[in-house]
C-alpha cells in the first residue's frame, strides 16, 4: 500500500509523523552581550550522510549586518558544529545577504546568494515603505569542492531579464548535468520601476551556472496583479518539474491560495497557475518518490507552522492530511498593515524540508523563542 493511501484518512485531528524529534540548530549563545538573530536556513545533505546548512546572523530581521554562516551534522540533524562564513564581506560593509545551498552528484556544494546594496539607505529596511521596492540587489554563486570547509570568490549572476530587483527564496534546481534552472520572482526597484511586471520566473544555464543567457515564466497574472513569492521549483519521479508559490493580489491587498504549476518539457513551458487550497506562506515542499507532496508553510487561517500532504491528479492538486509543528498554540501571523509592517513583524518562516537518505525527514525554520531567533529543526518519520 503506498503512502498516500496510508495516510488519506488521517485529518487535522490525527498526525502523520511519527518518532517526531525536535532541537535547536543555532541559537545565538550570548544573548546578555550582543544582538544575534538567526534566519533562513537551507539545508542538504551530502554523499557521506552528513548535512550542512546556510543561514542567515544579524542583528535585526533586516539588518545591514546580515551575513551567510554554515554549520554542519554528523548525526544527521541532533547536534551541529559552525563551519564559519563561506564567502566574509568586509566587516562595515553596507551589504545585507542571504543563501540556499544546492548539493552536486559529485559532492561539489553550490551556494546561491543574494546580496543587497545597503549604502544608499542604510537606516531603512530592505525594502522601501510606501511602495515595497527593493534595496539594489545582485545573485552570487560560491562553490565548495571539499564540503564546506573552503569556498570559491562568488561570481555575479547576469540577469536575462530586467526586474529590475529579484527575490531570492529557493536553492538552484538541477535539471540535466549542465541545466540548472534559479527559481525567483521579480521585484520593484526602489524607486518602484517594474519593468517586467510580476511574474515567477526562472533562469536558465545550459552550462552548470556559468552563463544564464534566458529567463522563463513560470508563474504571471494575466491582469498583473498577482506577485508570486517565496517560489519554489521541484523535480518529480516521471521527471516532470512542480513549481510552487505564495500568491498576493495586489489590487486587493488579500494574500490567495498557495499556487502550483507543472512543467513537462524541461522547464520550457508551464500550466497555468492553480490553487493548492493552502492559505499561507513561505511554501516549502519536497516530493516523495511515490510522487506526493509534502508540504512545511506558515498557515494564515490557522496559527503556526504546519505540514501537509498532497497529491497531484493530473492537474488537480488534492490536499490528504495536516498536522501542526510548531507554534500553533500561541503564535498569531499579523495579516494587517502594509507589506513592509507585515514582513517587519514575522515571528517565524522559511522553512527548509529535506529528504533524508533513511527515509526520514528534516524540516528547520526560524522563529522567536524568548525574543530571539533561532533556527530550530523537526525530524520524523511520516506514518505508514
Amino acid at each position: 500500500m503506498t503512502l498516500i493511501n496510508n495516510l488519506v484518512d488521517i485529518g487535522a485531528g490525527g498526525t502523520m509523523t511519527t518518532g517526531l524529534r525536535t532541537g535547536v540548530l543555532f541559537r545565538n549563545p550570548s544573548t546578555h552581550v550582543r544582538s544575534v538573530h538567526a534566519y533562513f536556513p537551507s539545508v542538504v545533505q551530502m554523499p557521506d550522510d552528513r548535512l550542512i546548512v546556510a543561514y542567515t546572523l544579524g542583528e535585526a530581521f533586516e539588518s545591514v549586518n546580515l551575513r551567510v554562516h554554515l554549520s554542519e551534522s554528523n548525526d544527521l540533524g541532533e547536534t551541529w558544529q559552525p563551519l564559519g562564513s563561506p564567502a566574509p564581506l568586509p566587516v562595515n560593509a553596507l551589504t545585507s545577504e542571504s543563501g540556499r545551498l544546492t548539493v552536486l552528484n559529485d559532492g561539489e556544494l553550490l551556494l546561491l546568494l543574494v546580496r543587497h546594496d545597503r549604502s544608499a539607505h542604510p537606516d531603512m529596511g530592505l525594502a522601501e515603505p510606501v511602495n515595497f521596492g527593493f534595496a539594489p540587489m545582485k545573485f552570487c554563486i560560491a562553490r565548495s569542492s571539499d564540503q564546506g570547509r573552503t569556498w570559491t570568490t562568488p561570481t555575479n549572476i547576469a540577469p536575462p531579464l530586467d526586474g529590475p530587483a529579484f527575490e531570492m527564496c529557493s536553492p538552484i534546481t538541477l535539471l540535466a548535468t549542465r541545466r540548472w534552472l534559479l527559481p525567483t520572482s521579480t521585484w520593484r526597484g526602489w524607486d518602484g520601476a517594474l519593468h517586467n511586471g510580476n511574474q515567477m520566473c526562472a533562469f536558465i544555464s545550459k552550462d552548470a551556472g556559468a552563463t544564464w543567457p534566458r529567463c522563463v515564466t513560470v508563474m504571471r497574472d494575466p491582469k498583473d496583479c498577482v506577485r508570486y513569492w517565496e517560489s519554489k521549483i521541484h523535480r518529480r519521479p516521471d521527471r516532470s518539474l512542480l513549481a510552487v508559490a505564495w500568491a498576493h493580489d495586489e489590487s486587493t491587498g488579500a494574500d490567495l491560495a498557495n499556487q502550483f504549476s507543472l512543467s513537462f518539457d524541461e522547464g520550457e513551458t508551464w500550466s497555468a497557475p492553480a490553487s493548492t487550497g493552502l492559505q499561507g506562506q513561505t511554501l516549502t515542499s519536497t516530493v516523495l518518490p511515490d510522487g506526493s507532496v509534502l508540504s512545511a508553510y506558515r498557515r494564515l487561517d490557522r496559527q503556526g507552522l504546519w505540514l501537509n500532504l498532497a497529491r497531484i491528479d493530473a492537474d488537480r492538486w488534492v490536499n490528504l492530511a495536516e498536522q501542526p509543528l510548531w507554534g500553533h498554540e500561541s503564535i498569531v501571523t499579523d495579516t494587517t498593515g502594509t507589506l513592509a509592517r507585515r514582513f517587519q513583524t514575522l515571528k517565524f518562516g522559511a522553512p527548509s524540508v529535506t529528504r533524508l537518505g533513511n527515509g526520514q525527514v528534516f524540516v528547520a525554520f526560524w522563529c522567536y523563542e524568548d525574543n530571539v531567533s533561532i533556527i530550530r529543526w523537526f525530524k520524523f518519520d511520516l506514518r505508514a
